[in-house]
């Protein structure tokens, strides 16, 4: 299959009065046509400034992407100008924005902000642009869509908000969308609608979609492939079974601990990742993970590790590599791909 984006040892630091925030640090990846990735790690590993600089959206100041490359269907999108890369935003890549309630314009109608990119990408009049945002609205579950264009975001729930959001992402047909944390602030029930909508029209339209979060249920349930972050690197890439069946970071491990388990006592206590994580302004050395790892090595402690071939499609930047295998994985972790889906579902319907 056909790489459709290909990030290439990508750099972006914000430059403070307290020093230089290294927020992504040398991250490669790469995505294929039609395929969900999903982009996980908890708060400040990386994830959004990554998918920022993908639309080259990083405030300057104080940030800036100091190295790298982004090469989207055969054009690398740090070359272009700033009206070309115009014209890659909302038409050939969409983003749905992390925070729905602020994402829309309070003072412009919801037929307004759906129309502005049809018009401006695909040159449709303003009946013909008001046809394909109904159409839109329909397509991600909004009744009488028709009516529901004259009214102001203040009008729609936050769930309907964020399918507005998705309807705007998908209405010049992009070739990829960006979804950064695109079920905050949801309840369940509307989460697991949301991500069946986004899941829907990614293969009704063959969209390559990349899903930016912290819940590994939802990883588990929609995307082929996962990249692990932290502190600003990928430690942990490979296929969505292989990383739950066979993870090969303690992080990877931490994080699929920490997810509840449907079997598990009532008195037991949720696990955690003890510990916080380092500041990116001042990087420590060895590995960034080091001092909140339980398998650490003296090694660890000085020699920053890289993402090596674990095995086919699987990476991982761990010196001891201590999870090799599913039963390893359900003894240290408690858990497997299943329990983990399982718990999505539940959750999903509130049970």
């Amino acid at each position: 299959m056909a790489k459709l984006l290909e990030v290439k040892n990508l750099r972006t630091y914000f430059y403070t009065q307290e020093g230089v925030v290294r927020a992504v640090d040398g991250v490669s990846w790469d995505l294929d046509e039609g395929e969900t990735l999903g982009l996980v790690g908890e708060s400040g590993c990386g994830k959004s400034v990554t998918a920022m600089s993908i639309l080259r959206l990083i405030p300057s100041p104080p940030g800036r992407i100091v190295e790298g490359e982004i090469i989207f269907d055969g054009q690398d999108l740090l070359k272009l100008s700033t009206q070309e890369i115009r014209h890659i935003r909302g038409n050939r890549i969409g983003m749905i924005f992390q925070e729905p309630m602020t994402s829309l314009n309070p003072v412009l109608t919801i037929g307004n902000q759906m129309t502005e990119s049809i018009k401006l990408h695909l040159g449709m009049q303003d009946e013909e642009a008001d046809a394909r945002a109904v159409e839109l609205l329909e397509m991600v579950g909004i009744p009488e869509a028709e009516t529901r264009l004259s009214d102001y975001p203040h009008q729609f729930s936050g769930g309907m908000r964020q399918r507005v959001m998705i309807a705007m992402a998908m209405s010049c047909n992009p070739k990829l969308v960006l979804a950064d944390e695109p079920t905050t602030a949801l309840d369940v029930t509307i989460q697991a609608q949301i991500l069946d909508i986004m899941a829907r029209l990614s293969r009704e339209l063959g969209t390559a979609v990349v899903i930016i979060t912290h819940n590994l249920g939802v990883v588990a349930r929609y995307a082929d492939r996962v990249n692990v972050m932290y502190a600003g690197k990928i430690v942990e890439m490979g296929t969505a079974t292989d990383i739950f069946k066979r993870p090969r970071h303690p992080y990877t491990v931490g994080l699929m601990a920490s997810v509840p388990r449907l079997d598990a006592e009532e008195h037991m206590r949720l696990a955690t990742i003890e510990g916080q994580p380092p500041l990116l302004v001042n990087p420590i050395p060895g590995c960034s993970f080091a001092p909140r790892c339980d398998w650490r090595i003296d090694k660890c402690e000085t020699d920053p590790p890289q993402l090596e071939l674990k095995s086919e499609g699987h990476w991982a930047a761990c010196w001891r590599n201590p999870v090799t295998d599913e039963r390893t994985v359900i003894r240290e972790t408690g858990t497997t791909v299943e329990a983990i889906t399982a718990a999505a579902a539940a959750e999903a319907t509130g049970a």
